[in-house]
């Protein structure tokens, strides 16, 4: 049952539960980031309302750093801010930061250990229209890859606030990725998000079968154990919101006890939240394990939900892929 001890959203099932963009929660998170510490400055890539960074700039235009359409010169200009004392916050399509000025956030500011928060927005398929060229289904895997490099993929816009603020407290760079569409508010202001610390979210009497997911998919994540239930299938829906570092303690500590896993992400199976998930297990504890996520493909043109069921991240098929991983045990 879903796990309301931590205070989740109780209309979590309700068709007319509230829904927010994440990148909304970052913009909230990164004007009150501004406000609690004054070293913390914001630079975009022309692209400040789409990055909900308009807030902040409009806020504190001192603080505020408009590079143009140039993504290398935006990370290589915060990593000499995050080794200066700064706290800089960089913004663009997640397709062009991390995608475009990989070398450069590898080289300045990974490298160095620079202070420097990325935030990489419009990821996933659920860019729709836009299509393959706009929809960053690898960014994960170019950001676990880094030394130094922190990983947080939030659920919700609120979850997304937290995490930005969490973040300009973290030393050393750190990766947040938002979505653009509107998603299913699940968590609530007392709901804990501790970076590295992952949540249930669902936990049946009998649970047979453990679900990891990390970001808004995590919704559809729930809606499958909530039917799952219904068939008398016991479930555990885990939110791996840190990626990197990610909670191993609690990772082991399901799956030995249960025995299945299956992820789930809006992200290429390799080298994302699965890989990490399979790493860890592979070494301490293998048990059998399904992946839902993009299949080695890019996506398409389309509507969210169409790319969804397209791309087999619906909860049917996460339902379908527990169903898999228990009938391998």
């Amino acid at each position: 049952m879903l796990n309301q001890e931590i205070g989740l959203n109780p209309k979590i099932f309700d068709p007319k539960i509230e829904e927010r963009p994440t990148r909304d929660g970052y913009g909230d998170g990164l004007f009150l980031a501004g406000a609690q510490n004054p070293e913390v400055v914001a630079l975009c890539a022309d692209l400040k309302e789409s990055t909900r960074v308009e807030g902040f700039a409009k806020k504190y235009p001192e603080r505020f750093f408009e590079v143009g359409v140039a993504e290398q010169n935006l990370a290589a200009i915060a990593a000499g801010m995050g080794i200066s004392g700064k706290i800089p916050f960089i913004s663009s399509y997640a397709v062009f930061s991390p995608g475009r000025n990989w070398e450069q956030i590898r080289t300045v500011i990974s490298y160095n250990d620079s202070n420097v928060k990325i935030a990489g927005a419009h990821a996933g398929i659920s860019v729709g229209p836009d299509g393959a060229t706009h929809q960053a289904l690898e960014d994960i895997a170019l950001m676990r890859v880094l030394a130094n490099m922190k990983v947080i993929v939030p659920c919700d816009a609120i979850e997304a606030q937290k995490a930005t603020i969490a973040a300009a407290k973290i030393w050393g760079p750190v990766y947040l990725r938002f979505g653009r569409e509107k998603t299913p508010v699940m968590t609530g202001r007392e709901t804990p998000f501790i970076p590295g610390k992952a949540e249930i979210f669902w936990q049946s009497k009998k649970p047979q079968v453990v679900i990891i997911a990390a970001g808004p998919i995590i919704y559809e994540a729930l809606l499958a154990a909530k039917e799952l239930e219904e068939e008398k299938i016991g479930s555990i829906v885990l939110n791996s919101h840190t990626i990197k570092p990610l909670d191993e303690k609690k990772i082991l500590e399901v799956s030995e006890k249960y025995g299945a896993v299956v992820s789930v992400e809006e992200h290429q199976v390799a080298g994302g939240l699965g890989s990490a998930i399979a790493e860890l297990l592979a070494k301490h504890n293998p048990v059998p394990m399904e992946f839902v996520g993009i299949q080695g493909v890019f996506g398409e043109s389309g509507s969210p939900k169409e790319l969804a069921k397209k791309y087999g991240l619906t909860a049917t098929d996460i339902k379908l892929a527990a169903k898999r991983a228990i009938r391998r045990k």
